[in-house]
């Protein structure tokens, strides 16, 4: 049974040895799961589309696949793909495919582990990315207002003031006074916010226009603090 961080690895190739080799490489290495071992790229194909397979260790030279072949077949499955080959002469052709590694045989223990280190990395890096994109955008925040908690859409927003220990909220129906610092309310607020001012947040969603180091929305001129022009201007892509 695949662990929840292990990486799930098939290996093919058309010569034996090669995918003995392999597939003893995988099992002793620690966080690395072989579900199949194979000298058919075409049952490498097959089992590839039907289950979820994290990596792949894939000869150049097949001949029901050429592994380039076999790659631009899965190259939407998500699979990573480290090559195996005893030709330096598919080295660029590999990388320019998006390989993860390209492992020249004979291939030693040592640069195995290497290559997996690169999957692993590449594999993280991208589960954290969807992860990330995953995590669900609030649609309203609950503040109190006078002597009530009042449940505010964020796309109604279109500024916050700071005065003082309270801040403001100008929103498309009115204004929202709220017993709140300005940086706990930023600490709460999705990367549609930015905070332009010490004195303003900003909902980017809102801009009507920027002119002359200020941000107009709903004909309010709100000016851009110096400390913040640089990361305004990150964030804007600007």
């Amino acid at each position: 049974m695949k662990t929840v961080n292990s990486i799930s690895c098939v290996v093919v190739d058309d010569e034996f040895p090669a995918v003995k080799l392999l597939a003893d490489y995988v099992q002793r290495s620690s966080g690395l799961e072989l579900l199949l071992k194979t000298t058919s790229a075409l049952e490498a194909l097959g089992f590839i589309n039907d289950n979820q397979v994290d990596l792949v260790f894939m000869d150049v030279q097949m001949p029901e696949l050429s592994g380039m072949e076999l790659m631009n077949i899965i190259k939407n499955s998500g699979t990573k793909v480290i090559l195996t080959t005893a030709y330096t002469d598919y080295a660029v052709a590999g990388y320019e495919q998006d390989v993860v590694d390209y492992l020249l045989k004979p291939i030693t223990f040592e640069r195995f582990l290497m290559s997996v280190n690169k999957a692993r990395a590449r594999i993280s890096n991208e589960k954290a990315i969807t992860m990330q994109s995953q995590v669900a955008t609030p649609l309203y925040i609950f503040l109190k207002s006078e002597y009530r908690i009042q449940k505010v859409s964020l796309a109604s927003i279109q500024y916050i003031e700071g005065l003082g220990d309270y801040i403001n909220l100008h929103t498309t129906t009115g204004k929202i006074l709220s017993l709140e610092r300005m940086k706990n309310i930023e600490e709460t607020l999705p990367p549609s916010f930015l905070r332009i001012h010490k004195s303003y947040i900003i909902n980017i969603d809102q801009i009507d226009f920027i002119e002359k180091g200020r941000i107009i929305i709903n004909k309010e001129y709100l000016p851009i603090g110096d400390s913040y022009k640089e990361k305004v201007k990150h964030h804007l892509g600007l």
